[in-house]
């Protein structure tokens, strides 16, 4: 199978050596995202605002690959506080609904930029 990146202006710029995301058949690998804003390059301030932006990154990388959220089956969120994961999931039930997507939390001593939240995941394009 046949290889193939997805890249949008809607999230940020990769910052290193890697696509937004990789699409191989159906199945499309999302880099990780942190709270970026696209045009500025700047990180969200405080938690809440880049827990936002950190989702609506992912979503912008989702449609770009011609899916939706609800494509979504496997999330990783990693966070460099875990008293912040009650927030990730009240912001996260504003994207996604039932069935949710496999998930993944994990505390990570630094995130880059200084992050305080990054997600990745894979998306299936039946």
């Amino acid at each position: 199978m046949r290889k193939t990146t997805i890249s949008t202006p809607s999230a940020p710029a990769a910052i290193g050596t890697y696509s937004q995301a990789v699409r191989v058949g159906d199945t499309v690998y999302l880099s990780g995202q942190i709270g970026l804003d696209p045009q500025s390059m700047q990180l969200a301030e405080g938690i809440e605002a880049q827990i936002i932006r950190v989702f609506d990154n992912l979503k912008a990388v989702v449609e770009a690959a011609g899916g939706t959220l609800s494509d979504v089956v496997k999330l990783n969120i990693y966070l460099t506080d875990l008293a912040h994961f009650a927030k990730v999931n009240e912001i996260m039930a504003r994207y996604f609904s039932e069935p949710y997507p496999a998930r993944a939390a994990v505390g990570v001593k630094e995130l880059p930029r200084g992050a305080l939240v990054e997600a990745e995941g894979v998306l299936f394009l039946a």
